[in-house]
């Protein structure tokens, strides 16, 4: 692995190391509080109970469709502020048609603030660009990387000279309208987050959130506007067209992106599309008392010892410990590492008991094998600990229909929630291991509400765990089976892992060993 790096250092070195130009100076600029008297403000007064005070109102959104349209509805109605954080938004669908509707509340008048880390932005140069040459719209990109021209490859190689801005990225998700209503969870904006993928479609989990916990949403939001990690995207693009020009060029992208998505009548919890309970003045939500946290942005500098404990990944972690009865989490990347395989021991689950359930991707499932090779080697001692493991299966979500309708798509999980005991929820960006953990920033919210927890296992219960393989020991108790139920009850036991095939199997024999878990 040095010698790669090496190499590509010096592949790095004879095509000229790129460098950023210097970043300007800019006042702090807090998110808008004067927002009482906005048509948003007057539903979510009367969307969140004011007895007991200090509760905040929560709606779950599990269906794609419910949760894109959701953004498009608080965005058409805010008059004050829109506020968007995202690790990626495509240049697909619905990227553009999410970028329109930031343009469009912008020619109301409306402040727009949007950051997007730059790992993926840079081909997206000219779109973002474009939008920020509206009024009222500021666009900032995190960590951006030095190189900005050519395919993604040479970016990467010709940014070598500053690894860290490579491998440290803001994971986070948050959109926030008019400092009263705040959308965060695991989606990212693009085509595959909102089942509008050809090859494969998410299955994820957004919250819907009202109330106090909006608040604290913005402040952690005005934390990396003003954070030294943002640039604004006016100092890395070299302009080459004037202002109006790169207007019409915007337009003109994002002519033909839809105006929302098909959604149905009800979704999947009986719950009517979020625009028109807000057209009715309310939103049915859920109450109870919520946190939001995040890390700071200057994790992608290197963890301070004073902040090491106050990371999302280590909050969440003192989250499970308090634990008396059981933890069910839903992660797509897992990785336990010998720290967390020790907490799941003194969990004291027995396989009786199944205290710890864990839904994640099958090898079949994930868009990311090398992160399943790397968690496929905890997977026995965990089973032997007693943790009941599901892995979504591809063809058992075509089938059951219980987690959307795919058509021919695939399912692949990406949701990052959990429940402890029964009336603990957390919901957030973090992945379950080091990346997360360590390098990436993340974002989340631990609610307590046993309502909002038991709507979960329902999820868990009716759907994804329908959809997924039931990982048991054989009967020697030293390999693993998989065993799959159809929508008719027959039962398939698997003695090797399902979707395994020769040429990924080689693959990850070849490249599992030049990878340390740091990195996945």
């Amino acid at each position: 692995m040095k010698r790669l790096l090496a190499l590509l250092a010096g592949v790095a070195l004879l095509g000229g190391c790129a460098v950023l130009p210097e970043r300007p100076p800019a006042a702090p600029e807090r998110a808008f509080t004067d927002v009482g008297d906005t048509p948003l403000a007057r539903a979510a007064a009367a969307s969140v109970p004011a007895d007991p005070p200090g509760l905040s109102g929560l709606r779950l959104l599990p269906e794609g469709e419910t949760a894109f349209n959701a953004r498009i509805a608080l965005a058409r109605r805010a008059t004050k502020s829109i506020d968007a954080q995202y690790y990626v938004i495509a240049q697909d669908d619905i990227g553009l048609a999410f970028l329109r509707e930031l343009r469009d509340a912008a020619l109301r008048g409306v402040r727009v603030r949007l950051i997007v880390d730059d790992l993926y932005a840079a081909d997206e140069d000219e779109l973002l660009a474009g939008l920020a040459a509206f009024p009222n719209v500021q666009v900032r990109l995190f960590n951006p990387l030095p190189s900005r021209s050519g395919s993604f490859t040479r970016r990467i190689v010709l940014s070598l000279h500053e690894f860290g801005r490579i491998n440290h990225r803001m994971h986070n998700k948050l959109f926030i309208a008019d400092n009263r209503f705040a959308v965060s969870g695991g989606r990212n904006i693009a085509n595959e987050y909102f089942m509008h993928g050809a090859e494969a479609n998410f299955i994820d989990l957004d919250l819907l959130s009202a109330g106090p916990v909006v608040q604290q949403l913005s402040d952690l939001f005005d934390g990396y506007w003003n954070s030294e990690q943002v640039w604004p995207i006016e100092t890395l693009v070299v302009p080459a067209w004037q202002r109006d020009a790169a207007r019409r060029r915007f337009d003109e992208l994002v002519a033909a992106a839809p105006a929302t998505v098909p959604e149905r009548p009800r979704d999947v919890l009986g719950a009517l599309p979020v625009g028109q309970q807000l057209d009715a003045g309310r939103i049915e939500l859920s109450s109870g008392a919520a946190r939001a946290f995040a890390d700071t942005p200057g994790k992608v500098a290197g963890l301070k010892d004073e902040d090491k404990t106050h990371t999302v990944t280590e909050q969440t972690l003192a989250l499970f410990a308090q634990a008396r009865e059981q933890v069910t989490i839903a992660s797509p990347y897992f990785i336990p590492g010998a720290r967390g395989l020790e907490m799941m021991r003194a969990v004291g689950a027995t396989q009786e008991g199944g205290q710890i359930v864990l839904m994640t991707n099958s090898l079949g499932a994930t868009d990311e094998p090398l992160v399943h090779a790397s968690y496929a080697r905890y997977r026995l001692d965990m089973l032997k600990a007693g943790v009941r493991i599901y892995e979504i299966s591809p063809a058992l979500t075509q089938r059951s229909g219980r987690v959307g309708s795919f058509g021919r798509s695939i399912g692949r999980l990406h949701a990052k929630a959990a429940t402890i005991d029964h009336h603990l929820v957390y919901i957030g960006s973090m992945n379950l291991d080091a990346r997360s953990a360590r390098v990436n920033t993340e974002v989340g919210m631990a609610i307590e509400s046993p309502e909002l927890a038991k709507t979960i296992a329902r999820l868990a219960t009716g759907g994804l765990i329908q959809s997924a393989y039931r990982l048991r020991l054989a009967a020697d108790g030293e390999h693993i089976e998989w065993v799959e139920t159809d929508n008719d009850g027959r039962v398939t036991v698997h003695g090797e892992e399902p979707d395994r095939h020769w040429w990924l199997s080689f693959k990850l024999w070849l490249l599992a060993p030049f990878v340390s878990d740091d990195l996945l």
